[in-house]
């Protein structure tokens, strides 16, 4: 299906963009505090990352019933990890 592969490969760039400007977010917090504690934002980017790799296996689960449902879920929760991580961002 020719539109189950454009939300797929639309799904992926939001994932990416998504994870990585919190990626980016915590690089740039660090250069703009350079005595901060790098552990906390280690700690954030590796959440990222994990993430990150637990979305993109998501995207290709097999033996899915409803794969609208099953993507809104990925976005839903995309949406929730993206807000958390630029909580605790935003608490350094």
């Amino acid at each position: 299906n020719l539109n189950a592969m454009a939300n797929i490969r639309d799904l992926k760039k939001d994932i990416n963009y998504v994870l990585g400007e919190i990626i980016e977010m915590a690089m740039d917090w660090e250069k703009a505090n350079p005595d901060g504690d790098k552990s906390k934002t280690a700690a954030i980017i590796d959440e990222a990352i994990t993430a990150f790799d637990s979305f993109s296996s998501r995207i290709y689960d097999k033996g899915i019933d409803n794969k609208r449902l099953h993507y809104r879920a990925i976005v839903t929760d995309l949406e929730a990890k993206g807000n958390e991580l630029i909580a605790k961002l935003n608490a350094l």
